[in-house]
Formats: structure tokens, C-alpha cells, sequence
């Protein structure tokens, strides 16, 4: 009998080894697509924790993705229904996300019978400033009331939702203007970064005070800028200072060089009494500023974080400090203005601080033809007090003052939120209401 004889041995069941291989690569293929699919509906999660989007239809973008899982299941086998899957689930997210953007909002000022005050302005709007698209946020109590525009710090920085929760009490007495500045949050793609120039953001902040005094029928505003944007906020009252009531500046910005070297200065001053051997090895390795823009991020974050951390466990500092994932998760912001906030922070101010450090008001700015109140944290680490006690002792004004805040830090309008809105409201805008 002839015999069938194979050429290569035959394999009728894969080797353990062969078997152990499989299933592992199983298991990493179900883990990695587990993976993409959660990083795919974290949008559709979002939506009812972090966004002003409606219920039913944050609801009904779940139900189809559940519905898309069913069908998807039942009508392909396994590898297929998790490309389906997949598809869809990034499909439902750019709904998601384009939802957030669109039902974006200030939430409304309520009244005592908690339904939206007869009278009162809560608007989220974007307007057109020198022919790129910004964001502003307007609330106040009576649309009648005096306009106060403030000023973000940064470059970079989005305060939409704190100044909305932490100066609630001056809605009371005032039309409150928040400017999405370009480059951070909801206005960080109104410019090309190659287009921000300190000149650009006085002009636009020029525009948008024209637009206001226009829409709200008032021949002057008041001006007030924290941080970076106490510079800002200077500027515009040097170029049209018949625009503005006042310019006050909270945590004033001065000379951006010299305050930097402070800063470097005084973290690893903090170091060394420590005897921080790692922060102050890290410090010595990158000298002080300035620095190149592709290390400026990284280097400035490495002394002004330590002494953000600094001002945070002092305890003659009594403020609640920040709460930046409070704000992030704020309905002002859509899901794809969650992700700007942080951009703003990062990419403008890497692109505009260069622009800052040959700046100092002391030079630049000796003179303003209106009031100027310039208030000042005692314990502030980021912008030197000593600055802007030197910068108010040499300034003409009409009338100036400077007003200290012994229980803060450098973000006096959050550390000692009730005494900034009164003095705002009571040193600041009241006298000048009171002869207008």
C-alpha cells in the first residue's frame, strides 16, 4: 500500500508557547481598545459635569452611543464591532464637544426667589475687536450701573469663571466686563501667535473699551488689571486716558526684567534656608533669566511654582488660593476651551513675555492724566511690592493712591476677595459717581 508521505511535519495544535503569546496579545488588543474608547467618550462624560449643554441632549448623545454598542455587537463579529464602535464613539464626541462650545454660558444672577433677577446682564457674547473675533463675559445686577473692565493676568491667563465666583459681590455695583484677551481660553485662536505684540493688546483693549462705552451709553469706564494685566491697563489709560474714570492695578506689574530676577532670586533664597539641595541645584543649573524661548517655560515654571507653593503655606496669607480645576470645569468654558485655558497659559506667554522684559513703567509710563490706585499684596513673591511701591512714588496723576492688603499674596482680588471689592467699590468708584 502506497503511503502519503507530507514533506513537512504537520502541526495539529500550536505550542504552550505559541498559545501564551496569543492570549496576551488578545488581552493587550481588548486593553488598548478599551483605552481608546474611553479616551474617545471622555467628551460625552463631560458634558453633564463640566458644561452648560442641555440635559436631553447630553442624555440623548449617551443613548446613541449605547444604542451604537448594541447594534454594533449584534450586527458584525467582534472585530469588526469595535472598529464600528470606535467610529462612532469619536463621531458622538465631536458632537459633544461642538455642543459645549455652542450652549457655553455665564450662568444668570438669581434673585432672592432664586429665578434670574428682573433687570440684571449675564452674557457670554464675542465681539469684534480691529477684525479678529474675542470673547468678553458682561454681569451686573442693573445694565445701568458703571462699567469696570477687568484685566486677566498671563499673558495667557483666562479668569472668566474665577472672577464670576469670586467677586460676585461687585455685580452689585457694577457692570463687570471680563476680556478673554487673545490667546487664552475662548479667544486663544483669535490671533495667530506671530501677531501678539503688547501694541496689539492695547489697541484691542482700545477697541473693546470703544464698543463698550458705546453699547452701555457711558462716556468713561474704570479699567482695573491684575497682574499682567495692571501693565495693560496702564497703557490704555496713558494712550486715551479720556476713556477712563480710573486704572487700578492689583498686584501691579512694573519692571517684567527686574521682576523675574526677583523672582529667580528670592525662590532660591527660600532654597537655600530650606536647605532644599534639589530645588537649589535645579535653580543653579539654569541661571537666572533671561532665558531662550525654547527653555522659558520649563525654567520660569521651575521658581514660580516654588513660590506659589511659598505664598500658599505662609499663614499671614488668610485667602482660599486658587481653584483652577473648579474654573477649568466652569460652563463658561466649552470642552474645546478647557483645553485653550491651558494652551493660553503655555503658548502665549511663552510668545509674549520675551516681548515684556525691556518694559518698565517707571520709563515708559511716568505720567497718567487719570486717578490711579495701585493695591498691592504685603506677602506677593511673583510681582516685587518694592516695584510698585517705587513706581507709585514717582507717578504724576490727578490723584493716586496706594493701598496695601497685609493678607496677601500676589492674587490680592482672590486672598482678600470682600476687602477688593470694597475697596473698588467704595474708594474707587463711589467718589467719582458721587461728582459725575
Amino acid at each position: 500500500m502506497t503511503q502519503n508521505v507530507h514533506p513537512f511535519p504537520q502541526h495539529h495544535a500550536a505550542s504552550p508557547a505559541l498559545r501564551v503569546v496569543r492570549s496576551v496579545g488578545r488581552v493587550l488588543l481588548w486593553v488598548l481598545a478599551l483605552l481608546a474608547l474611553a479616551i474617545l467618550a471622555l467628551p460625552l462624560v463631560l458634558l453633564p459635569i463640566s458644561t452648560a449643554v442641555p440635559a436631553p441632549l447630553w442624555v440623548g448623545l449617551v443613548l446613541v452611543e449605547i444604542a451604537l454598542i448594541v447594534a454594533a455587537f449584534r450586527l458584525s463579529p467582534p472585530g469588526f464591532a469595535w472598529l464600528i464602535i470606535l467610529l462612532g464613539t469619536a463621531l458622538v464626541s465631536v458632537l459633544a464637544v461642538a455642543a459645549s462650545q455652542r450652549f457655553a454660558a455665564t450662568p444668570p444672577i438669581l434673585g432672592a426667589d432664586g429665578k434670574p433677577l428682573p433687570g440684571s446682564i449675564a452674557v457670554l457674547e464675542q465681539v469684534e475687536l480691529n477684525g479678529s473675533q474675542q470673547w468678553i463675559s458682561i454681569r451686573g445686577t442693573s445694565a445701568n450701573q458703571p462699567v469696570l473692565l477687568f484685566l486677566a493676568g498671563g499673558p495667557g491667563g483666562s479668569q472668566l469663571a474665577a472672577t464670576r465666583k469670586r467677586l460676585e459681590a461687585l455685580e452689585a455695583h457694577a457692570v463687570v466686563v471680563n476680556w478673554e484677551q487673545p490667546g487664552a481660553g475662548k479667544s486663544f485662536d483669535a490671533l495667530p501667535q506671530a501677531q501678539m505684540t503688547p501694541e496689539r493688546y492695547i489697541n484691542d483693549g482700545l477697541a473693546l473699551t470703544r464698543y463698550l462705552r458705546q453699547r452701555f451709553g457711558q462716556e468713561k469706564i474704570y479699567v482695573v488689571g491684575e497682574s499682567w494685566g495692571s501693565a495693560l491697563a496702564v497703557w490704555m489709560a496713558q494712550r486715551e486716558p479720556q476713556f477712563f474714570h480710573a486704572v487700578v492695578g492689583a498686584g501691579q506689574m512694573v519692571d517684567f526684567a527686574q521682576t523675574d530676577l526677583d523672582c529667580y532670586t528670592t525662590a532660591l533664597q527660600i532654597a537655600r534656608a530650606r536647605g532644599d539641595t534639589a530645588k537649589i541645584a535645579q535653580l543653579e543649573a539654569q541661571g537666572p533669566p533671561p532665558y531662550r524661548s525654547d527653555t522659558l517655560m520649563a525654567n520660569e515654571a521651575n521658581f514660580l511654582l516654588y513660590l506659589s507653593a511659598a505664598m500658599s503655606a505662609n499663614p499671614a496669607i488668610t485667602g482660599p488660593g486658587y481653584d483652577t480645576i473648579g474654573d477649568i470645569g466652569s460652563p463658561e468654558y466649552g470642552l474645546y476651551d478647557k483645553i485653550n485655558y491651558v494652551r493660553g497659559t503655555l503658548t502665549t506667554y511663552t510668545t509674549m513675555w520675551p516681548q515684556l522684559w525691556g518694559l518698565d513703567l517707571r520709563k515708559q509710563t511716568p505720567r497718567l492724566e487719570v486717578p490711579v490706585y495701585i493695591l498691592e499684596g504685603r506677602h506677593d513673591l511673583n510681582a516685587s511690592p518694592y516695584l510698585a511701591e517705587d513706581y507709585y512714588n514717582q507717578l504724576v496723576a490727578p490723584h493716586k493712591e496706594l493701598i496695601w492688603f497685609e493678607h496677601s499674596g500676589h492674587s490680592l482680588w482672590i486672598d482678600e476677595g470682600e476687602r477688593f471689592v470694597d475697596v473698588l467699590v467704595n474708594q474707587v468708584v463711589a467718589p467719582t459717581e458721587a461728582v459725575r
